[in-house]
């Protein structure tokens, strides 16, 4: 087996066997001019000629780093900074002599952001380590990089640009967009889609069988429900480590772009998770439920079987819907178990603490 050492740049394009690896120079480097045409902004001091390399916090930045600053302290110490470049808000006036490339944008944290996924998708370095299984009826589009002990099923299709760590296994008839990240040991069962710009974090299981059965009332005994149906996966997700995701039973499970799941996240089988709903920690979801657009889910949340929440709803920690149950409250949070908003919650705590008060007193 061939070391890492071997993994270098002049062989990345050879195909199977070829090396991974990350550059060390500067010829994939990318400028503050390019950063501009991709994400805006507008340059009002400086050189667009500027190389960047990585993002970096003011303190610890060295003069390839990119910073930003929103509040006024946080942008005199961006400026002052040894970063090559630093984004900050619209309107900001660069004091006199100001040598520091400065990019002014709406919004500088997701400009920031934003730039630090470009710099990391640009140091990537493309190629199939040695180690890995690759079916020969697979597809691997170009800029791909499969890394050790990988294992790509029977005509699966894996998009431009993405990489697949270590250990991942990736199932027959699997479809992966570009730019997408695969992180080590994940597992993604055969069928499932994957939009474009996903990342799934260390340790996934997507597209398991759901957790489905039909006992029979004479012996007891328990036999699955069919599990063959499909999950598919939207652009600009983020799946978090360990987190499982259920195949759809008869139809799909659908999980809609920008959704953003922390990690340890259970979703069960037929479930629908609108676009850019975000769910932290330990939160279960039982299957055939729904969850709207825009929705937050804090930790610890659970939700009973073929459940609605509608678009916008947030659930606090370790609230809980009820089985059959439709939570439509915009705006407000809700808590406890039946979900609730959160003063009306509160207020029962109350109540019952003084009549526990009462009854001891």
């Amino acid at each position: 087996m061939e070391d890492a050492a071997g993994w270098d740049e002049g062989r990345r394009d050879e195909g199977v066997g070829a090396g991974i690896g990350w550059i060390g120079g500067l010829e994939n480097a990318v400028t503050v001019g390019e950063l501009i045409e991709r994400l805006g902004g507008e340059l009002v001091a400086g050189d667009a000629q500027s190389v960047i390399l990585a993002v970096s916090g003011a303190a610890m930045a060295e003069g390839t780093d990119l910073v930003f600053g929103e509040s006024p302290a946080s942008i005199a110490e961006a400026v002052s900074s040894g970063a090559g470049a630093a984004v900050v808000p619209i309107g900001f006036e660069p004091p006199s002599g100001c040598e520091l490339t400065t990019i002014a944008a709406k919004h500088p944290r997701l400009w920031f952001a934003k730039a630090a996924k470009l710099l990391s998708a640009a140091r990537l370095l493309a190629g199939i380590h040695p180690t890995a299984v690759v079916s020969p009826s697979a597809q691997v589009a170009d800029g791909v990089s499969i890394g050790a002990g990988v294992v790509i099923g029977d005509t699966a299709w894996v998009g431009a640009r993405t990489r697949i760590d270590a250990g991942a296994v990736v199932g027959d008839c699997v479809t992966i967009g570009n730019d997408c990240h695969i992180y080590p040991r994940v597992v993604i069962y055969r069928g499932t889609s994957i939009g474009h710009g996903v990342v799934v974090h260390a340790g996934a299981v997507l597209g398991a069988d759901g957790f489905g059965y039909v006992r029979d009332s004479v012996t007891g005994a328990y036999t699955q429900f069919p599990q063959q149906g499909t999950l598919a996966i939207e652009d600009d997700v983020e799946i978090g480590a360990n987190s499982t995701i259920d195949r759809g039973a008869l139809s799909e499970t659908r999980i809609r772009r920008g959704v953003k799941i922390d990690n340890l996240v259970h979703i069960g089988h037929n479930c629908d998770i609108g676009e850019d709903v975000v769910i932290a920690s330990l939160t279960g979801i039982s299957g055939s439920s729904t969850v709207g657009k825009g929705a937050i889910l804090a930790g610890q949340v659970g939700i009973g079987d073929h459940a609605h929440v509608g678009p916008g709803v947030i659930l606090g920690g370790q609230a809980g819907v009820l089985s059959g149950k439709t939570v439509e409250t915009t705006g407000t949070v809700l808590w406890g178990t039946p979900a609730k908003p959160l003063r009306e919650y509160l207020r029962e705590l109350a109540t019952l603490s003084r009549l526990a008060k009462r009854k001891k007193e």
